[in-house]
């Protein structure tokens, strides 16, 4: 009798579920092609992360890791009172309220012009806009050099010299204009993000708003802008990520590592020109909190200006 009843559950269980076994081989042949980014990610990228805290907690120094000791929370207690770290803090807060804003809208800025339908040539100019940001920041930097060369760069030859104008003073902008340039130059990704969010908004919501005399730049503001708000926010996230994000790797710091931020150039000086380890370490888990609290505060704000439609479904009904 119980195995009677054990093999009428079983079958009403195949019934119930038709495409079980199908689901589950499916997720066995999804896991093992996710399994190399896997393995690569705690190698890698975790396992650093957490030998980053321990270090935190120690004096090690690169010339000499055998004198190693436990140091408590000495070093988060230098950085209260070092004057260097959080000028570098302060400046890297403004390096982001600099370079991700203008990175969010210069990138809404060209999705909104590649969705009109009036545009030619979308597909190259995709390519154009994105191909940049695979480009490494070191190339960036050395063709920005080159670029504003007093003696030999394009911009005295082709522009300066015609206009009669004098050449540029070297150093003169140099960092600020670097910034803004490498902050252009990987726009790719968040342009893709937004121009894909603005393809999928329903035509029948510009089309009502047309037939009740809304101008182009209303159904902007009052369509494009709330259905693609999560677009946004994303772009938002992951550029925030990418500034400040790499730190707790130690590898951060060099315009190689494309960022600029003024923290990550004071950890990688505290590592690599004066073998700090441990106090390298306690700066980067700094910016990591700093880092996580911007994004928690993004999160809960996020309520207030992203709009998601599952969110909104659920609440009508």
């Amino acid at each position: 009798m119980p195995e009677l009843i054990s093999h009428t559950t079983t079958s009403k269980q195949k019934e119930a579920h038709p495409h079980a076994a199908l689901r589950r081989r499916e997720n066995i042949i999804g896991l093992l092609f996710l399994s190399p980014w896997l393995l690569g990610f705690v190698l890698l990228k975790l396992l650093p992360i957490l030998f980053t805290f321990g270090y935190s907690f120690t004096d090690f120094k690169m010339i000499s890791p055998d004198k190693a000791t436990f140091v408590g929370l000495q070093n988060y207690i230098r950085f209260a009172t070092d004057l260097d770290a959080w000028s570098s803090l302060v400046g890297s807060l403004g390096y982001f309220m600099t370079t991700v804003p203008l990175e969010v809208l210069v990138a809404l800025a060209l999705a909104t012009i590649l969705s009109s339908q009036r545009m030619r040539l979308k597909a190259l100019w995709r390519l154009v806009i994105f191909i940049p940001s695979i480009i490494p920041a070191a190339a960036i930097a050395f063709i920005w050099a080159g670029f504003i060369n007093p003696d030999s760069g394009w911009l005295n030859r082709l522009f300066l010299i015609p206009m009669g104008l004098p050449p540029p003073v070297e150093g003169v902008g140099g960092i600020p204009a670097l910034t803004t340039i490498m902050a252009l130059w990987s726009i790719g990704p968040n342009f893709l993000i937004m121009y894909g969010a603005m393809l999928h908004v329903p035509k029948d919501l510009y089309e009502a708003a047309r037939v009740d005399g809304a101008g182009p730049l209303m159904r902007f503001l009052n369509i494009t802008i709330p259905m693609i708000s999560p677009a946004i926010f994303f772009s938002v996230v992951i550029s925030l990520t990418s500034a400040f994000g790499g730190s707790l790797l130690l590898d951060r710091g060099y315009v190689f590592s494309q960022s600029l931020s003024p923290m990550d150039g004071y950890i990688d000086q505290t590592m690599f020109s004066y073998f700090y380890v441990g106090y390298a370490s306690a700066l980067a888990w700094v910016m990591f909190s700093v880092t996580m609290t911007i994004t928690i505060i993004l999160f809960r704000s996020a309520r207030r200006w992203v709009y998601f439609p599952e969110e909104s479904r659920h609440e009508s009904f």
